[in-house]
């Protein structure tokens, strides 16, 4: 029986695996279109209306932090990142951030100060921040704000450079959330992608964090990299067992060579593909499963005590550019090189070159490279997509998040049904929990972008 279960698994993954998004927003970023690009007194426009809204909602926004700098390349890392030179650098990027925090403040002209329930740090290695400057720029985002009775600050951190004092200060900053970049614990695999790092190093940080008060612990690991085989990730999960982080994030490792010349440095040989990389996959999410972890969406899963696992039982789990959180909070504010904002009826996405970035906010300019407007269909079919994403299911009526694109769903998602991956009726879809593993597959359904202009070249990576 566990034969012919495997097998059919394997079959459904061959199958299934195409190139797709990873629906991190809808539309998605390659099909933002020109012609609905705002500008940047649209964009504060859209911004100050949701601002308005989620006042009225008593709903607190999110501010979603990049910091681009790194001690060292990570050859499989697709994150817009660079090497630092001189810690000069830093002092100047969160100068940039307060003046561009600023500026949103200033051209927002909100009547009510903002109310602040979400704040992250993402890169890159925010942690390479000295203690004066996250002092400086937490204290500077905070100073003119209301906090949220249940404000959550979270920061990912790289385990080669984080030491007590820096976790001591983070609590008094009142940070409570921490995701710890592990990726894999094979020294062979460690070595293959230039992040070396000891287990230990990583147990003394959860261990500290716990300690501290930290409520929420996650773990950042990556199928698919150079060199892991079943063996070696068998041995990395049985680690990452011993230290039972409260959240885990098993991403698949996407080969963009053509986007990153990092990638470049492994051989085709070394990286496992098809049938070896699903079965790591396969293994890794079960062995969770053996754990006791819950699976809550695309590539997450949770402890049943955790706040992320106790949101999508109570259907309030949301997904955005920051990945899950345990309630929807918007309007979303990005701030640095290549964040990207959202209002719901639109996005902004900032400069990516740090340099051009710097120069916009020194002009006293919102440093926006592009965005989308999101007309009616987009809004409609982002409810969907979010849906399946965060609740597993979505349903629609001839007067509720309706469009004409959804006659195109039954016929889109015909094949995953007879494999018992979704269930249908003429107004609703539902995930299967043998579906679960196929998010970005059903989610593809939904996309009106891709259905209609299929790209011409590979834009995305596999979607098992």
């Amino acid at each position: 029986m566990t034969q012919t279960k495997t097998k059919d698994t394997t079959n459904l993954f061959n199958k299934y695996d195409q190139p797709g998004p990873r629906y991190t927003s809808y539309p998605t970023v390659p099909y933002w279109s020109p012609n609905q690009n705002p500008s940047p007194e649209k964009w504060i426009h859209e911004m100050r209306n949701q601002f308005n809204l989620a006042n009225k909602k008593d709903v607190g926004a999110s501010i979603y932090i990049h910091v681009p700098y790194c001690r060292s390349q990570c050859s499989y890392c697709g994150c817009n990142t660079q090497i630092l030179k001189n810690n000069q650098i830093l002092e100047n990027y969160v100068d940039c951030l307060l003046t561009e925090w600023n500026l949103y403040q200033r051209n927002l002209q909100l009547t009510s100060p903002i109310k602040l329930e979400e704040l992250h740090l993402g890169g890159g290695s925010p942690n390479i921040l000295s203690h004066e400057l996250l002092t400086k720029l937490i204290e500077g985002i905070s100073k003119d704000v209301t906090m949220g009775e249940n404000q959550e600050f979270s920061i990912e951190v790289d385990p080669r450079n984080t030491t007590l004092t820096q976790l001591q200060l983070l609590r008094t900053l009142d940070f409570r959330r921490i995701s710890i970049g592990v990726q894999d614990f094979d020294p062979k695999v460690m070595k293959i992608i230039n992040r070396v790092q000891s287990f230990e190093q990583v147990s003394s940080i959860t261990q500290a964090a716990r300690k501290l008060g930290f409520h929420s612990i996650n773990f950042d690991l990556i199928f698919g990299l150079p060199l892991q085989t079943e063996e070696t990730t068998e041995r990395t999960f049985e680690l990452v067992k011993q230290l039972k982080p409260d959240r885990i994030a098993y991403y698949s490792y996407a080969h963009v060579p053509w986007i990153k010349p990092s990638q470049r440095l492994f051989s085709q040989d070394e990286i496992p593909t098809g049938e070896q990389k699903r079965k790591l996959y396969e293994l890794g999410r079960s062995l969770l499963l053996d754990f006791g972890y819950q699976e809550i969406g695309m590539d997450h899963f949770a402890l049943e005590q955790d706040s992320l696992y106790q949101a999508s039982i109570q259907n309030k789990l949301h997904r955005n550019f920051m990945g899950y959180t345990n309630k929807e909070r918007i309007p979303l504010i990005g701030l640095g090189a290549s964040s990207i904002g959202d209002t719901w009826t639109a996005f902004a996405q900032n400069e990516k070159i740090t340099k051009l970035y710097q120069q916009k906010i020194e002009n006293g300019i919102l440093p926006i490279f592009h965005g989308h407007l999101l007309d009616p269909e987009d809004q409609i079919l982002r409810r969907h997509i979010l849906n399946i994403m965060t609740k597993f299911h979505t349903q629609w009526n001839d007067n509720e998040l309706w469009t004409d694109w959804l006659d195109n769903v039954p016929v889109k998602l015909a094949e995953l049904e007879k494999d018992q991956l979704v269930m249908l009726t003429p107004t609703s879809c539902t995930v299967t929990k043998k579906g679960r593993p196929f998010l970005r597959n059903i989610c593809m359904a939904f996309d009106a972008k891709l259905g209609r202009i299929k790209p011409k070249d590979q834009l995305f990576s596999k979607t098992v």
